[in-house]
């Protein structure tokens, strides 16, 4: 993916161009210009992993997570499913109901495919994009504290409360990025320029803290708390895969957008550019996780339903069998006496 070959131009940076009234004009100068001045001045060009040719690569990945996340959410809501899980399966539903919102909205964010799309449409695919995958952080870390005393205490309606409060605040954290979206000649873009820079702080921010400082503070409470002997740690499972998969976004933004505020300044070319593929890169890896999430699902459900109802061997089943047979004879012998 992706296209670094940039031409360079054949003229000698040190070549002025001078059009005839300038040439007519009696008027000495004095250039005091070197070429280390103009190679300084020159823009820096940076690659870009996530162009037109990704195409391919975002309609697979939104089709592949659609069907896997379909599959899972029907095994999930089917009523003849039944497993005695120590996980909510609510929350379940709620990470997979994510991943499908999030692989949905891929392609319309892809690069390669323009001239579909309105303005409202580009709108509503960054806030069902981010919102989601802020809902998932945020269900997984409330799961992962919050798991334990919610199971002890069935307070009604407290899950459906909780529920409803960390989708309203993760679409609450994606208006950012909605109102900074915008169709570009065709394309689905963010346009953090004007009045909506500001916007971008804010959603770095909202970023970095949920899929960065998120796990790293669940991952210090659980090591915290287990030294001390303190109160029940975090729930710790294979679902906090999906953070790796969203830590290097929060990281790489933050820095962003420090980068563009100047309160670090990045004075190398060469710096600059490594940020602008990185940036690409962490998109790309945030676009797997709506592959890799119901594989998570899958997974866990997995290991939850044989833990927690094993199959008994063919012995320890032989003998119902036998006592239904002995019971039938025992019956039959005394009604014929």
């Amino acid at each position: 993916m992706g296209n670094c070959l940039r031409p360079a131009p054949d003229e000698d940076p040190t070549t002025l161009v001078f059009d005839e009234e300038m040439l007519e004009m009696n008027v000495s100068y004095s250039w005091d210009y070197n070429l280390s001045d103009l190679e300084a001045a020159a823009p820096c060009h940076s690659c870009t992993l996530l162009d037109h040719s990704s195409l391919p690569f975002f309609i697979l990945a939104s089709v592949l997570g659609i069907l896997a996340g379909g599959a899972v959410l029907y095994a999930l809501l089917r009523p003849l499913f039944h497993w005695q899980l120590y996980w909510d399966r609510a929350v379940l539903v709620q990470v997979a109901v994510g991943s499908v919102l999030f692989s949905i909205m891929v392609p319309i964010q892809a690069p390669g495919l323009s001239g579909a799309f309105v303005t409202s449409l580009c709108h509503v695919a960054h806030l069902v994009s981010y919102g989601s995958a802020f809902a998932q952080a945020l269900l997984i870390g409330y799961h992962a504290c919050l798991g334990p005393k919610l199971d002890a205490s069935q307070v009604p309606g407290l899950r459906l409360g909780l529920a409803v409060g960390l989708w309203g605040v993760a679409a609450l954290l994606s208006l950012p990025v909605t109102l900074a979206s915008d169709t570009s000649q065709g394309l689905c873009t963010l346009t953090f320029s004007g009045e909506w820079g500001v916007l971008r702080h804010i959603n770095a921010a909202a970023c970095f803290v949920l899929f960065s400082l998120l796990p790293l503070g669940l991952l210090g409470a659980k090591g915290l708390k287990k030294v001390l002997g303190r109160g029940p740690c975090p729930w710790v499972d294979i679902l906090w895969v999906w953070f790796t998969f969203w830590w290097l976004q929060g990281l790489i933004l933050g820095l962003d957008s420090l980068v563009r505020s100047k309160a670090l300044v990045l004075s190398a070319c060469l710096a600059q550019q490594a940020l602008d593929v990185l940036l690409d890169l962490a998109k790309a890896v945030t676009i797997l996780h709506c592959v890799a999430t119901p594989l998570l699902l899958a997974r866990l459900c997995y290991q939850a339903t044989h833990s927690a109802s094993p199959t008994l061997p063919l012995s320890a089943r032989q003998p119902s069998h036998l006592d239904a047979l002995g019971g039938k004879s025992k019956l039959s012998s005394h009604l014929s006496s």
